[in-house]
């Protein structure tokens, strides 16, 4: 159950990545947003989701372009 809730909220989280990289023209978050709708569906764990999640939160404010 905790890992289905955590992908509906990172799903969400990259909803709003997608829709914002795909105005600006930003390739990082656009392709992090897509990432982060998609990967829920493959990890099993919990916390692999969480780590995976946060990672690619963390991602464009790492790398900008």
């Amino acid at each position: 159950m905790a890992t289905m809730l955590w992908g509906v909220v990172f799903g969400s989280i990259g909803l709003g990545y997608f829709v914002y990289g795909k105005r600006q023209s930003a390739p990082v978050p656009l392709v992090c947003g897509i990432g982060l709708m998609v990967f829920p569906y493959f990890v099993a764990s919990t916390w692999a989701t969480v780590l995976v999640g946060g990672v690619l939160m963390a991602v464009p404010y790492f790398l900008r372009f």
